[in-house]
């Protein structure tokens, strides 16, 4: 996709007509056996094992989600045949106020996964959501449309979450995600899956709580088969059911660190790194709630967009690993070194920039959301053992300062109104102010919120010696913790109160849900407030 694609990518009709092209292409080159329509066989178990999920709302419409399955961890147990289901969304969760309705097909090649545009719902509504297959009806999932485009909603409440590593830790905290009141949706930030293969008593450095279920995947089939054994958890799938998600992606959808074209840990040739994002991606878009703008190319997606809350929010979804330079100085914790200086280094890539500079600054929303990967915010961890020197993670946004310093001097000259970062990666629980030159004087131009991740890195504790040895060396930032946990968000036209929320362990069941912090932003002043 060239350049000029890139930067026009909004979820708009645009992108659903390339969408549909892309479609097309698809249908053109299946298989003669798949061209029709076989009969739905006679299930021997529930067709729904993984449930259904609802993403990327706009005012007239939501996409509805479901995969069909008999053997979600095999072969998916169903024939190589296109499958017809019906579909159904209603004002009620009895569905006796059926709003609109219809069928759609699950395909072999798409591994019998299917979204559904739904278009012509009211604005700023619930709805509720179902598939039927074979006479069998799914689980009910509740969904919620955007407000019209020129309206203010009184309020926006939302969550920022991820990082669930199967292996580190229950997905306890999805049970509560699923419990919160009212929410509007739920961004997840990335880390969906973790592509490593199944571990012994240790998974990396924490004890495995459960296991994988293949070695480190590296397939088509591989990926599908890992991200079945994340959605048959059964309080993620509450969580899906409960609110609608806005998707992104991190590493380990692919690699740990990859970075474009560079692999990260795994150490492979690009030939081969390409056929295993071509993979991960086509399994990504299968068990996603996604608009057909994002079907990959291969080892190409274009997954940045903009969602709109009316007036009231402008939440730009940001992709910060498909178009980054390689991590310099070897990557890690590291002093900089001369490579991390590069005045042309690049987080998001040109089109991208450019994309998300044009739509900052034709904004016109209280809140500038920017719904991204990776902690911006300069943090300074210092070494251990007394060792003064600066050390920074290489995989961040500080091995790119003159990036991070691109993107928020064009937020103060172009007067961005009230920039608010949503960020996650790194398994622990932050909150700063943001600056264009962390070394000089001057006013801060937006706010960062980093969660903490669902279950990585097993139960945490309430600080680290790292969390510690940052908050003493980074005047700008005013929060740490490490349990594991999410941020809950809710603003008006006057603040935007977030609250970090964790549980004690998820080492085992059970575990409640704490408030660790609450920290306002006030319109019109980049500062965090401790509630």
């Amino acid at each position: 996709m060239n350049s000029v694609a890139r930067h026009i990518l909004d979820l708009s009709r645009r992108g659903l007509l390339r969408g549909g092209t892309a479609m097309a292409a698809l249908a053109a080159i299946r298989p003669a056996f798949a061209q029709n329509v076989a009969p739905m066989p006679v299930f021997q178990s529930d067709p729904f094992p993984l449930g259904v999920a609802s993403g990327d709302p706009w005012p007239d419409g939501v996409v509805i989600w479901t995969r069909l399955s008999q053997d979600p961890l095999g072969d998916g147990g169903l024939p190589p045949a296109p499958l017809e289901l019906r579909w159904e969304v209603a004002e009620d969760e009895g569905f006796s106020r059926v709003a609109t309705r219809g069928t759609a097909i699950a395909r072999p090649e798409q591994d019998h996964s299917l979204r559904v545009e739904v278009t012509g719902l009211r604005p700023a509504a619930t709805y509720f959501y179902r598939f039927i297959a074979g006479g069998v009806a799914s689980p009910v999932g509740r969904t919620r449309t955007a407000p019209a485009k020129n309206t203010r909603p009184e309020r926006l409440r939302f969550v920022s979450a991820g990082c669930q590593h199967y292996e580190q830790g229950l997905f306890t905290c999805w049970r509560h995600v699923a419990a919160e009141a009212d929410l509007d949706f739920v961004f997840h930030y990335g880390d969906y899956i973790y592509e490593g293969r199944a571990s012994g008593e240790r998974s990396g450095n924490f004890p495995a709580i459960r296991h994988h279920n293949s070695p480190a995947v590296e397939t088509l089939e591989a990926y599908r088969r890992r991200y079945a054994l994340y959605q048959l958890d059964p309080d993620l799938r509450a969580a899906h059911h409960a609110h609608p998600f806005i998707m992104s992606f991190d590493d380990h959808e692919v690699d740990n660190n990859w970075a474009a074209a560079v692999a990260g840990h795994s150490g492979v040739a690009p030939e081969v790194f390409a056929l295993r994002k071509a993979a991960a991606f086509q399994a990504w878009y299968e068990a996603m709630p996604l608009r057909r703008a994002q079907i990959p190319n291969g080892p190409d997606i274009v997954a940045y967009r903009g969602v709109d809350w009316g007036t009231l929010a402008s939440i730009s979804v940001l992709d910060t690993r498909s178009f980054r330079d390689d991590q310099p100085c070897g990557d890690f914790v590291k002093p900089v070194c001369e490579a991390a200086l590069n005045p042309a280094a690049h987080v998001l890539g040109p089109a991208q920039e450019g994309w998300l500079f044009g739509r900052l600054a034709g904004a016109e929303a209280v809140w500038n959301i920017l719904a991204q990967q990776v902690v911006m915010m300069r943090r300074d961890v210092g070494g251990l053992n007394g060792d003064d020197t600066p050390r920074y993670d290489m995989d961040k946004w500080d091995a790119y300062p003159a990036a991070r310093t691109r993107l928020l001097n064009h937020v103060r000259r172009a007067r961005v109104q009230n920039l608010t970062v949503l960020t996650g990666d790194v398994h622990t629980a932050w909150a700063g102010t943001l600056r264009p030159d962390y070394d000089r004087e001057g006013p801060a131009v937006g706010v960062e919120f980093v969660a903490s991740s669902m279950s990585s890195a097993g139960d945490g504790a309430e600080m680290s010696a790292t969390g510690r040895r940052a908050l003493d060396r980074n005047p700008h930032i005013a929060f740490f913790n490490g349990r594991r946990g999410y941020t809950l968000h809710e603003a008006d036209a006057r603040e935007m109160q977030t609250r970090f929320r964790a549980v004690p362990y998820v080492s085992r069941p059970g575990a409640p849900v704490e408030d660790k912090a609450c920290f306002v932003v006030e319109a019109g002043r980049a500062a965090l407030l401790r509630a």
